[in-house]
C-alpha cells in the first residue's frame, strides 16, 4: 500500500497537461493528413485505422484506440509501473476523444480530403507522420505511450526469443501486408511506411533532442594536465578513472568528460597537445540526469 501511495505521489500535473496537448496533436496527424487519403499509422493506432475502415460505420476510431491499447498498458502495469501505466491510458484516452471531435463533431468533411495538404498522398505522409510522432515523442518524454504495441512486444518478445524492437518491427510489417492485401495494392502501405519513417526521426528528436551530447573516454599517461586544460577551456570538472594497460602492464587513468557536438574538435586538439598517444573514444549520450560540476574561473574568486 505504501509503494502504491509513493507511485501515485510521483504523479505530475503538469505531465497530465502535456499528454493531453500530445493526444490532440497525435489526433491531428492521424484524422487530418493520414486517414483522409488512406494512410496508414504503425502498431495499435494503425491497426484501429484498419479496423475503423473495414467495419461499419457505427464503429469508430476512437473505439477500436481503446479497445486495443487501454488492455495492454493495464495488463502491462506490473512490467511498466502505476506511472506508466496511468500516463498512457490518459494519453491514449486524450487521442481517442480527440479523434472523435475532430471525425464527428467539427462540422468539416475530413474524410474527404486533409484540409492542408488534399489528396496529395507524399505530403500527407510526411506531414501525418511528422504530426503524430510529435505527440508520440511528447508521451514518451512525460514517461508514457500512446501506442500499446510496444507494451505487447515487452510481454511477448522474451517469450519467442526476439528484441523488442525486431517485435515492433514485424509487426508493422505485417500490418502495412495486410492493408495491401485488403487493398490489394501496395501504394498506400509504401507510402504509410514513408509516415511511419518521418515519425520514428521526430520521436527521436523530441526524446533525444537535436544536440545530442556526446562523452568521450581519454585514456591517457597525463590526466592532470589534460583534464586542467578541459576544465579550464569548458568550465566544467572532469571525472577520472584509474585503470592499467594489458601489455606493458602499465598505470593509466580514463578521463570521462561530456561535451555537446561543437566542441569535439576543440576537444580533440586539447588532448592532442598535451598527450598524442592518447585513446579517446566518443560516444552519443541519449540523456543526462544530474549536472556537471560549474568550475569557477580564477578571476571570478
Amino acid at each position: 500500500m505504501q509503494k502504491l501511495k509513493n507511485e501515485i505521489k510521483k504523479l505530475k500535473v503538469k505531465n497530465f497537461i502535456i499528454l493531453f496537448a500530445a493526444g490532440i496533436i497525435n489526433a491531428v496527424g492521424i484524422t487530418m493528413f493520414l486517414a483522409p487519403v488512406h494512410l496508414y499509422d504503425s502498431g495499435f493506432s494503425g491497426t484501429s485505422m484498419l479496423l475503423w475502415q473495414v467495419t461499419p460505420d457505427n464503429f469508430s476510431l476512437s473505439l477500436f484506440l481503446i479497445l486495443l491499447n487501454v488492455p495492454f498498458f493495464i495488463y502491462g502495469y506490473h512490467k511498466q509501473g502505476l506511472a506508466f501505466t496511468v500516463y498512457s491510458v490518459f494519453a491514449v484516452c486524450s487521442y481517442s476523444a480527440a479523434s472523435y471531435i475532430f471525425t464527428y463533431v467539427i462540422p468539416y468533411d475530413f474524410a474527404a480530403a486533409s484540409p492542408f495538404a488534399g489528396r496529395d498522398l507524399l505530403l500527407c505522409a510526411i506531414f501525418g507522420g511528422i504530426i503524430s510522432g510529435i505527440g508520440s515523442g511528447l508521451t514518451i518524454r512525460c514517461g508514457g505511450a500512446i501506442d500499446g504495441v510496444e507494451v505487447m512486444a515487452v510481454i511477448f518478445s522474451k517469450k519467442i526469443g526476439i528484441t523488442v524492437g525486431t517485435f515492433v518491427m514485424i509487426y508493422n510489417v505485417v500490418l502495412y501486408a495486410v492493408v495491401g492485401i485488403i487493398l490489394q495494392s501496395f501504394i498506400l502501405p509504401l507510402y504509410s511506411v514513408i509516415a511511419y519513417a518521418a515519425a520514428i526521426k521526430v520521436v527521436d528528436f523530441i526524446v533525444e533532442g537535436l544536440d545530442k551530447a556526446k562523452a568521450a573516454m581519454v585514456i591517457t599517461s597525463r590526466p592532470d594536465e589534460i583534464s586542467a586544460a578541459l576544465s579550464e577551456t569548458f568550465g566544467y570538472g572532469v571525472t577520472h578513472i584509474p585503470a592499467k594497460g594489458y601489455y606493458k602492464n602499465s598505470r593509466q587513468t580514463v578521463i570521462y568528460f561530456a561535451v555537446n557536438r561543437f566542441q569535439i574538435a576543440k576537444m580533440k586538439n586539447i588532448i592532442e597537445e598535451y598527450d598524442p598517444d592518447a585513446f579517446v573514444t566518443i560516444t552519443e549520450v541519449s540523456e543526462f540526469m544530474g549536472s556537471n560540476i560549474k568550475i569557477r574561473k580564477k578571476s571570478m574568486n
